[in-house]
């Protein structure tokens, strides 16, 4: 725990129908380890997740720079999409990145990284939906529960959100 003192992660969600088992399941982990995590999103609204629960983003995506943090996740879900196109969303993927950071994406939220060329030549996983989209952008599909190449994180869906978030712990070692 001592050793994640000081670390910070940001968790960027669907302004609606994020998947809340990936975003409160893996945050639970983070915060356990002694990880800061913000929340960033396209809205300042209170969102709702598909299953009820409720998040309400601390800074909007637009303001997220990926110098502040340790860690870059994007969490999936219906409204996940909202981000598969996003140029904010892209660019922050690219610069944190480029700049050696964890970057991570669970469930349809792959794709977001794939769009943003993050994932060519790299082994990744996502929701069976993507895989398509991950293969056609360069990325080697394993079609695993988490899939780590080296900082950059991914995994398939809500069912795998703990194991999500221990993985993320251990790349941010």
């Amino acid at each position: 725990m001592a050793e994640m003192k000081g670390k910070k992660a940001v968790m960027i969600i669907a302004s609606s129908q994020f998947r809340d088992e990936e975003l409160f399941e893996t945050r639970k982990v983070l915060e356990a380890a002694g990880v800061k995590v913000t929340l960033a999103s396209s809205s300042l609204k209170e969102a709702t997740g598909m299953w009820g629960g409720k998040a309400k983003a601390d800074v909007l995506l637009k303001d997220v720079k990926a110098s502040d943090y340790d860690a870059v996740i994007f969490v999936g879900g219906m409204g996940a999409n909202e981000y598969f196109a996003d140029v904010t969303a892209h660019a922050l993927a690219r610069e944190a990145v480029n700049t050696g950071k964890v970057v991570a994406a669970i469930c349809i939220a792959p794709s977001t990284l794939a769009n943003a060329g993050v994932l060519k030549g790299k082994k990744a996983t996502c929701y069976p939906s993507e895989k398509g989209n991950l293969v056609k952008k360069g990325a080697d599909h394993t079609g695993k529960n988490v899939e780590k190449d080296g900082k950059l994180i991914t995994a398939d869906g809500p069912t795998s959100a703990k194991a999500f978030g221990h993985a993320l712990v251990e790349a941010m070692k």
